[in-house]
């Protein structure tokens, strides 16, 4: 113990040449430059060590069509983020390529109730970039770029607290608190804190979502039954497998493992002859490799544009979809904890994969020629990424490690089954996970595994202790991005304007930790609350779950039945995009067209007579023109086909008429929906009986 102390000191007093601050920032993210704003307006010196030149992580990195799930639980700095991308937009000069009008609004919020402080979510990278910057410059953050953390000896610690660092340059930054803003945890890892890689087996937390998912197709991110076979000579694995596929068993249901969701690059295009870079052949492409691609177009996928996702100046934020897209799915399963130089491999690759995807399907003979010509319209926007050759300088770190800390979120307190002791913000996005393998199955067919779409049903809280280490680990330590979660859970909670909130919490958590000389995990939790609420953070929410607010089901007149109580077969997806629904949103079948999605409605009415039955779906031209409808009813069965496109208004709610039909008390009556031969999405809502007055 005495040669501990002593070492301690000695290393501390090897730092006397340090730079001294109150809170040292480990990061470049969102979340690096939130927590220093907040530090600052605290009145503390503070100093942000960013790996990065650009700062703002994803957030300036291509992720402009944000994932906000609802907006009303997205308060404080995170807030004003939004609120100065809207300041930005609301001027003519940032509109270059596109008419303000043109664009006409979409991506912004509603005014707040004093009538000021409007949002946008949906932006360019580089006017990401410039807020953060104008953050820098308006609080006069001190920012040092391209120094990296020393993984190896670079974290000087006396018992369990942090006293300086030193990054692969050789300086060092001390300080009374650290914040580890970076996707990756390096600091928390690097400062002997626990944490987890992969996901963990469903039993660890008494989780229905975590650990290997064969068998679950959530989204159209799957193969579903296009029995698309794997080898390079269909059907003969004597051949060998196709690149992008592993041969490897994916593991038992429920089971844990070390592998990691799928990363990309959310891709920034342009459709501007003036602004396009047309897509270069990258350096070593061979078509070999999009066999499995091609086989998918054979077999009728032409779904490549759903996720070209429409920003300012006619660009995209364009990000994985389909069975075969942007994810290089399996190809970094190492990231998290691989050197500086193996990353840069990883990031490298998945530049040369998604460059080569883009390549093949502008130029390869057998891609429909539809989807070719449209593609060869899009390239590169030469006014984004211009010190990178037009391309992203942020890969899509989805999860990395994560921290096992004083408190882990799960699903289960997403799902509101275990109540969220002292919550420092919120998340409501969906629990969403990409896909973690591409395996064969026993039939011999590939497939995608871990692609998760799980609602919360509306917003949830995120506990204080996710932020902080277990006790003994870090008194001094707070991670907000790499925080403490499962992996089902951090599939929801791993949002650019959580990872703000959050970052505004752990700041102002640790200097209420420098002023009371205590440890974060003492932080008084009533004083922190009162704090974070005074700063316009939102702890508690009681609104409708969607952002949007849905229909409350008892208030329309008969027997509703919801889709949260319909019996759902097959793969469907939970939404409240549109703008009027029934209850906490409604289902879909993201356009499958596999005919295995099925939703049956049934329920017993109070009385036999007449009632009138009505199928609800909110409209939306990219809806199916037939989608199978059956009423059964006490005298047998009608079918239909419906075109969704075209429902009517009733009563604040869209839907169908199916017509009025008999029913028997003693007798269930149902009304079931397929998507068995649609051109479209088949979306369910909710079922309405009303009866008949005689």
């Amino acid at each position: 113990m005495k040669f501990r102390i002593l070492l301690a000191s000695l290393l501390v007093g090897s730092f006397t040449h340090a730079a001294e601050h109150d809170i040292v920032i480990y990061g470049g993210t969102c979340s690096a430059i939130i927590a220093a704003v907040q530090a600052k307006k605290m009145g503390k010196s503070v100093i942000v060590v960013s790996p990065d030149k650009h700062l703002g992580g994803l957030s300036s990195g291509g992720l402009g069509f944000t994932d906000t799930g609802n907006k009303a639980v997205i308060g404080g700095l995170s807030r004003d983020f939004y609120h100065r991308i809207y300041m930005h937009y609301d001027k003519d000069a940032s509109w270059v390529q596109q008419k303000k009008s043109e664009y006409g609004g979409k991506g912004q919020g509603t005014p707040a109730v004093d009538g000021e402080n409007r949002t946008m979510w949906i932006f360019e990278p580089h006017a990401a970039e410039q807020v953060f910057e104008d953050y820098v410059k308006e609080f006069g953050l001190e920012v040092v770029r391209n120094e990296w953390l020393d993984r190896a000896k670079g974290v000087a610690k006396d018992g369990d607290k942090i006293t300086a660092i030193t990054t692969l340059s050789g300086k060092t930054y001390a300080g009374k608190m650290f914040i580890d803003a970076t996707y990756e945890g390096d600091l928390m890892a690097a400062a002997g804190v626990d944490y987890h890689v992969g996901r963990e087996a469903q039993s660890v937390y008494d989780e229905k979502w975590n650990g290997v998912q064969t068998g679950v197709l959530h989204h159209g991110h799957h193969f579903g039954s296009m029995d698309i076979s794997p080898y390079i000579v269909p059907g003969d694995p004597k051949s060998g497998v196709l690149p992008h596929v592993s041969s490897a068993p994916p593991g038992e249901y429920g089971s844990g493992d070390k592998k990691v969701q799928a990363y990309c690059f959310r891709m920034c295009l342009t459709n501007v002859p003036s602004n396009r870079v047309p897509f270069a052949k990258p350096e070593g492409y061979d078509p070999k490799e999009f066999e499995l691609l091609l086989r998918v177009f054979e077999k009728g996928w032409n779904d490549v544009f759903h996720k070209f996702d429409p920003i300012p100046n006619h660009k995209t934020d364009t990000n994985n979809h389909g069975p075969f897209s942007t994810d290089n799915i399996g190809e970094n399963w190492d990231y998290p904890e691989a050197s500086y130089e193996r990353r840069r491999e990883i990031i490298a690759e998945h530049e040369r994969y998604q460059k080569s995807w883009l390549y093949c399907i502008a130029n390869d003979p057998r891609v429909p020629k539809k989807i070719q010509e449209e593609m060869q319209t899009w390239g590169l926007p030469k006014d984004e990424f211009k010190d990178n050759g037009n391309w992203s300088h942020q890969l899509y770190i989805r999860e990395a490690r994560r921290m096992v800390g004083s408190y882990v979120m799960t699903e289960n307190e997403l799902l509101k089954k275990r109540p969220t002791p002292d919550s420092v913000g919120m998340g409501s996005y969906g629990i969403d996970s990409h896909n973690i393998q591409r395996y064969i199955t026993p039939e011999g067919f590939v497939q995608n595994e871990g692609d998760i779409g799980v609602s919360t049903k509306g917003p949830y809280e995120i506990a204080y202790g996710s932020l902080v280490p277990k006790r003994g680990q870090g008194s001094n330590l707070l991670v907000p991005v790499a925080m403490s979660a499962s992996h089902i859970a951090y599939g929801s909670i791993r949002m650019e304007p959580v990872f703000m909130i959050l970052g505004q919490s752990a700041a102002t958590a640790a200097v209420m930790a420098i002023d009371a000389s205590i440890a974060v995990q003492d932080v008084p939790y009533e004083k922190l609350r009162e704090q974070i609420l005074k700063d316009g953070q939102i702890l508690h929410y009681d609104g409708p779950a969607s952002s949007n607010g849905g229909i409350d089901p008892k208030t329309l007149k008969g027997i509703v039945v919801d889709d949260e109580q319909a019996k759902l077969t097959g793969s469907w997806k939970h939404s409240h995009a549109a703008k009027s629904f029934v209850g906490d949103g409604y289902n879909h079948d993201d356009n499958a067209k596999d005919g295995k999605a099925s939703a049956l409605f049934e329920t017993k009415l109070p009385k036999g007579g007449k009632y009138h039955v009505y199928l609800l779906s909110p409209p939306n031209n990219n809806r199916a023109s037939n989608a199978p409808v059956e009423v059964r009813y006490a005298g047998g069965v009608k079918q239909v086909k419906l075109n969704l496109k075209e429902p009517k208004s009733m009563d604040g709610v869209f839907g169908f008429d199916l017509g009025v039909f008999e029913f028997s008390a003693d007798q269930p009556a149902s009304v079931s929906v397929t998507n068995q031969g649609t051109d479209g999405y088949v979306v369910v809502d909710a079922v309405h009986w009303v009866p008949v007055k005689e």
